[in-house]
């Protein structure tokens, strides 16, 4: 058996993947999406340094280093090597559906997940309409991961200014959502192939309004209660995907709140945190998959 990692060169969970698959003696090579050509003529792909179409299998860890549209190409090349035999955890067509904030959404949106209230609008105008209605907002890229390119909107500066400023960058659509009281913490909880395995916690520093670890939070343990796991398994369960983080909030205003679902975050979470080794647990679950088909 021999399975890969698509992502980073590097980067501590691809390396991670990497290792546990080493370990196991079923592969481990790390290939970054931007190595890989394809050969539509003959209907083949190919990397400089391995036979890609040698492997079982391949964990898609990530991307790339920043997000964008063009992801929704790469998802297209991705359908094209599971056509011609090669698994991928999770595949392209379930990749699809949260590669951006704006699909993520409309389907939790579907389920009936409790969402911070959120407005899609091509109009600043009624972008700022609905800042001075909301009080404080963020503006965030359909497109991003850490919170990058997000900015916080509120009625005692220039919300239109910011909003033409944010649109004239290259982001025509305007998703914005309320900002709730979330006393400076949130929560991934992570589950592969729909089993809960564990969570962790985001807390935020004085120095930001948000709590990743870009913006100076720190990873600790968190123990939810049934009724947030529960919330979070619901938020998962349509999107089917091989491993899942959910980002949970229980806000002041009007308690537990769903922010997205995430095919690529929480393994640093998960083992800073709590010690739980995601990579481990994933790629035992791989083997298993190509091994019964």
């Amino acid at each position: 058996m021999k399975i890969g990692v698509i992502g980073l060169h590097g980067a501590w969970s691809t390396e991670s993947l990497s290792i546990q698959l080493k370990k196991k003696g079923v592969g481990g090579q790390i290939v970054a999406l931007s190595e890989i050509s394809y050969d539509l003529n003959e209907m083949r792909f190919y990397h400089e340094h391995h036979d890609l179409q040698s492997f079982d299998g391949f964990i898609l860890k990530k991307m790339g280093k920043i997000y964008t549209s063009h992801l929704n190409d790469q998802v297209e090349l991705l359908r094209l090597i599971e056509k011609m035999g090669v698994k991928i955890f999770s595949s392209a067509d379930k990749i699809s559906r949260i590669i951006s904030r704006l699909s993520c959404t409309i389907r939790l949106r579907e389920n009936n997940i409790p969402m911070p209230p959120t407005l899609i609008t091509d109009s600043s105008a009624d972008a700022a309409k609905w800042v001075r209605n909301n009080d404080r907002v963020v503006l965030k890229p359909l497109y991003s991961t850490k919170a990058r390119g997000m900015l916080v909107l509120d009625n005692k500066t220039n919300p239109v200014r910011k909003i033409k400023s944010f649109m004239a960058s290259g982001q025509p659509i305007l998703y914005l959502q309320k900002l709730f009281d979330l006393s400076g913490e949130d929560y991934g909880l992570v589950f592969i192939g729909a089993k809960y395995i564990g969570a962790y916690a985001r807390v935020g520093s004085n120095s930001s309004w948000n709590t990743t670890t870009h913006g100076g939070g720190k990873y600790l343990p968190y123990a939810p209660p049934d009724d947030i796991i529960e919330l979070a398994r619901k938020a998962q369960a349509p999107f089917r995907l091989d491993f899942t983080s959910v980002d949970v909030a229980i806000t002041k205003e009007v308690g537990p709140v769903v922010f997205e679902v995430s095919a690529f975050g929480g393994y640093r979470g998960l083992y800073q945190a709590c010690g739980i080794d995601a990579s481990d647990l994933l790629t035992d679950y791989v083997i298993g998959r190509i091994q019964h088909g």
